[in-house]
C-alpha cells in the first residue's frame, strides 16, 4: 500500500466557511479568509481541505440551497478568489474538496423558477411535482426532514413539489435524463477549475420511490424525538436506482487525474456498503458516522470497529468521523480528557480520517440564546435539542475580540474559553490537546503502519480499547483507556519491551513498557512492538 491514493493516506480536514475566517469585517468567513489560513493547515499536517458549500445562495439552510452552481456567493468571495485558493493550496500541498448538493437546489434557481412557471414548463419535469391525493392534499404522507409535510402546495399551477428539506429547497428529479447531464456538467465545470473531489451532500435522498407509497410508521419513534423521525423513510432514501447516479458521478471524476467521491449517507453498514459500487465502481469513501453517534465504552467502539471492517468489499477503503457541521463536538460528547483519546483513535485506525475544524484546538459546543438562532432546523421545530449551531461557531485563532475570527460582530456568538482554548494560546503549549494533534499527524505521516497498515483487534480489559497496526514488518500497538480511572493491561507475548512513540500526555516517548501496562485515566499510548526494524 505504499502506492497508496492520496486519499488514503491522507486526512481530510473540513472547513464551514461562514465559520473559519473572515477577511473583510463583517463576520462571515470567506475565501480570502480560507486562504490566509493556508499556512496554519500546513503546519497541522492535514493533507486536503473540504469546504462546505459557497455556491450562489439566498441562504435559506446556509448554502445548501444552491442558486447558481457554477457561481461564488458574494459573502464568501468570488470565483478569481476561488481560483487564487486553489493555486494557493496546492501550491502549499494541499487538495480542495467542494460539497456538491445534487439532491435538491432553492426555490430562486433559475431552474425552478422556470419549472414552477407552468405545467407545460420546459423544466417542469426537473422537480418532483404530483397532482394532490384523490381526497385532496399532499400526494403522500412524506415528512421534510426539517419538520412538517414534504409536500408544498403552488396555487399559481394546482400541484405540489417535493422537497426533503426546506420549501426553499425543492428536489430535482433525478430520474429526468437531462437534470443528470446538468448536474454532472456542474462536476465537470469545478474539475477543470483544479478541484480534487467532491463530498456529496445526502447522497441517500436522490432517488424517490417511483410509485409514490407512503412511508410506514417507525414503531421506535416518542414524543420529543425529531417529527420527520415519525414515519421510516423506507420510500424516500436508499432507493436501489441512486447507485446508478452515484456510478454516472463516479465516472466523471474517473475521467480526471487522481480525484476522489466522497458520500454523505447515514445507513447501518450493511446498506452503506453498497455505496462504493459494484466492483468499487461507486464512491471512493462513503462517510462513516457510527462513531459519531456511539457509546463512548471500549466494548461498544470495538465492535463498531470489528462490523465495519468485516462489511467492507473486498479492496474498498474505510474512513472514519467524529464530528462534522451537522452534529455535537466530540469535546462536548467526551470530555475535554477524553477528546484527547478521540484523537488518538480518529488518527489510528484504519482508513482515511475527516477531522473537523476547532477539534484540534478542543473546541466544545457554544450555547445559543433564543434570539441567536441562526440554524433553521431549530427554528422549525424549537426545543428538541436539533440545532446546529452551537458545533458551527466560528474558529477560534486567538484572545480578545472576535477571537481572531473577525473584526466585526461575528454571525455566531464566540465561545466562553475562546480566550483560552485558541491556536495562538495553543500553538505554544508542548502539552495542548493542538500539539497532541500535530504530533499525531507527524506520527501517521512517518509511520505506514499507522497510514495504510493491517489492522487487527487486541485482548483488552475494561475500558480499554486496544488494537495493532502493522506494515512492513514494523508493528504498532495503539492502547486507548476510555475511561476516567486506571487501568492495567497485559501485553500479549512477544509485546513485552515496546517502545512508546506518543501518548496523549505527550509524557512518555521512549518509555519502555513491560509484560503489563499501566495506563493513567483518559491516556492512549501508541507503542513499537520489539523486534521491529529500525
Amino acid at each position: 500500500m505504499l502506492d497508496a491514493r492520496w486519499w488514503q493516506r491522507g486526512i481530510v480536514y473540513q472547513i464551514y466557511p461562514r465559520s473559519f475566517m473572515d477577511s473583510n469585517g463583517d463576520g462571515i468567513g470567506d475565501l480570502s479568509g480560507i486562504r490566509s489560513r493556508l499556512p496554519y493547515l500546513a503546519w497541522l499536517g492535514v493533507d486536503a481541505i473540504w469546504i462546505s458549500p459557497i455556491y450562489t445562495s439566498p441562504m435559506a439552510d446556509f448554502g445548501y440551497d444552491v442558486s447558481d452552481y457554477r457561481g461564488i456567493d458574494p459573502r464568501f468571495g468570488t470565483l478569481d478568489e476561488f481560483d487564487a485558493l486553489v493555486r494557493d493550496a496546492h501550491a502549499t500541498g494541499l487538495k480542495v474538496i467542494l460539497d456538491f448538493v445534487p439532491n435538491h437546489t432553492s426555490d430562486q434557481h433559475p431552474w425552478f423558477v422556470e419549472s414552477r412557471a407552468s405545467r407545460e414548463s420546459a423544466k417542469r419535469g426537473w422537480y418532483i411535482w404530483r397532482d394532490p391525493a384523490p381526497g385532496g392534499g399532499p400526494p403522500t404522507n412524506w415528512l421534510s426532514e426539517f419538520g412538517g409535510p414534504a409536500w408544498e402546495w403552488d396555487a399559481a399551477t394546482g400541484q405540489y413539489y417535493y422537497h426533503a428539506y426546506l420549501k426553499e429547497q425543492p428536489d430535482l428529479d433525478w430520474r429526468n435524463p437531462e437534470v443528470r447531464d446538468a448536474m454532472l456538467s456542474v462536476m465537470r465545470f469545478w474539475l477543470d477549475r483544479g478541484v480534487d473531489g467532491f463530498r456529496v451532500d445526502t447522497i441517500h435522498h436522490l432517488i424517490k420511490d417511483s410509485e409514490l407509497r407512503d412511508n410506514p410508521p417507525n414503531p421506535q419513534w416518542k414524543p420529543g424525538m425529531p417529527p420527520h423521525r415519525k414515519l421510516l423513510r423506507l420510500y424516500t432514501t436508499d432507493r436501489p436506482e441512486v447507485h446508478e447516479a452515484v456510478a454516472a458521478m463516479r465516472r466523471v471524476l474517473d475521467d480526471y487525474d487522481d480525484r476522489v467521491l466522497i458520500g454523505e449517507a447515514y445507513l447501518p453498514f450493511d446498506r452503506l456498503m453498497a455505496y462504493y459500487g459494484q466492483d468499487l465502481s461507486g464512491m471512493h469513501l462513503p462517510f462513516n458516522f457510527h462513531l459519531i453517534g456511539a457509546p463512548w465504552d471500549a466494548r461498544a467502539i470495538a465492535e463498531i470497529v470489528r462490523e465495519y471492517e468485516a462489511a467492507l468489499p473486498q479492496g474498498a477503503w474505510p474512513n472514519w468521523v467524529l464530528g462534522n457541521h451537522d452534529k455535537p463536538r466530540i469535546r462536548s460528547r467526551v470530555g475535554a480528557a477524553q477528546a484527547r483519546v478521540a484523537a488518538m483513535l480518529l488518527l489510528t485506525l484504519r482508513g482515511t480520517p475527516t477531522l473537523y475544524y476547532g477539534d484540534e484546538i478542543g473546541m466544545c459546543d457554544v450555547p445559543i440564546a433564543p434570539g441567536e438562532v441562526q440554524d433553521p432546523f431549530e427554528k422549525n421545530v424549537p426545543g428538541l435539542g436539533v440545532g446546529r449551531d452551537p458545533e458551527r461557531t466560528p474558529m477560534q485563532w486567538g484572545g480578545g475580540a472576535g477571537a481572531g475570527f473577525t473584526t466585526g460582530r461575528p454571525w455566531l456568538p464566540l465561545a466562553p474559553d475562546a480566550d483560552r482554548t485558541n491556536v495562538e494560546a495553543l500553538r505554544g503549549d508542548p502539552g495542548s490537546i493542538l500539539s497532541l494533534y500535530r504530533a499525531l499527524i507527524a506520527l501517521r505521516r512517518a509511520q505506514p503502519a499507522l497510514a495504510v497498515g493491517a489492522y487487527a483487534p487486541l485482548a483488552a480489559g475494561e475500558g480499554v480499547l486496544a488494537y495493532a497496526r502493522e506494515h512492513g514488518g514494523r508493528r504498532l500497538l495503539v492502547l486507548l483507556n476510555l475511561s476516567s480511572r486506571p487501568r492495567r493491561l497485559a501485553l500479549a507475548a512477544g509485546a513485552s519491551g515496546a517502545r512508546v512513540l506518543l501518548s496523549t500526555g505527550l509524557d512518555r516517548a521512549g518509555e519502555r513498557l513491560d509484560e503489563a501496562v499501566e495506563l493513567r485515566p483518559d491516556e492512549g499510548l501508541i507503542a513499537e512492538a520489539p523486534g521491529a526494524p529500525g
